[in-house]
């Protein structure tokens, strides 16, 4: 279980300095990144893996690695395996509730006011009679227009949920026939679906979400302490 000690900011920097931090909205940043410090001081680091970022990040910024900074390398290489220690046994877990915005789709789009029109595209795009890219840089009325139709790859869940819905069950290449989204008639065509899988890197990735997730509660839960303290303080 997480329990970090923290230093007390009264008695560091007292009633004032709290008062000029919060009235500039610092104070919030500076306890999330005394948290953090606070948990990642004890994680160890692998000797290889830590040589291993420092000459992928000299690499990156083109500095030599006697001059990489410590912390640029060391913290979240020590954050990521903290998030592995904490949360490992979670990740696939929340996989599995936010999967919704991590399996990605590409999609042709087409977005009409006109019912008709929008048929009649959708019979000149299923007999080859036009291209989709077309007919969406012509005709369609969204900002897809600018990009011959195409958008993705992008989360399933950003998509209108009824177009998600239907997406979702398409096959590659289907065309699916025009149905109503507000106040648009929309042609639909899915050119890839890419579901997202729970391998090593995503199990990483969700355990780091659970940790960040973690620091921000925490953080506000110390931060309501603190103001409460200091106007229990103020009023005595």
């Amino acid at each position: 279980m997480l329990d970090p000690t923290l230093p007390d900011l009264r008695q560091v920097i007292g009633a004032e300095g709290l008062a000029l931090l919060q009235s500039n909205q610092l104070l919030e940043p500076l306890l999330e990144r005394l948290l953090i410090t606070a948990l990642i001081n004890d994680v160890e680091l692998d000797p290889a893996m830590l040589a291993a970022a420092r000459q992928a990040y000299a690499q990156q910024h083109q500095l030599s690695v006697e001059v990489v900074p410590n912390e640029a390398v060391e913290r979240p290489l020590r954050m990521a395996r903290l998030a592995r220690e904490q949360f490992a046994a979670k990740a696939e877990s929340r996989f599995l509730s936010e999967k919704g915005r991590l399996d990605r789709v590409v999609y042709s789009l087409l977005r009409l006011e006109s019912r008709s029109q929008a048929q009649e595209l959708y019979l000149r795009i299923a007999h080859g009679e036009a291209d989709f890219s077309e007919l969406a840089s012509r005709y369609s009325q969204g900002p897809e227009r600018n990009t011959q139709g195409m958008i993705g790859p992008s989360p399933l869940n950003q998509a209108h949920p009824a177009l998600s819905e239907k997406l979702r069950a398409a096959k590659p290449g289907s065309l699916l026939e025009p149905f109503p989204i507000e106040r648009w008639w929309v042609v639909a065509r899915l050119e890839r679906f890419a579901p997202a899988s729970f391998d090593e890197r995503m199990a990483d990735q969700m355990s780091m979400e659970l940790l960040q997730e973690w620091v921000k509660q925490e953080t506000t839960r110390k931060l309501g302490e603190l103001i409460n303290d200091a106007s229990g303080t103020d009023r005595s």
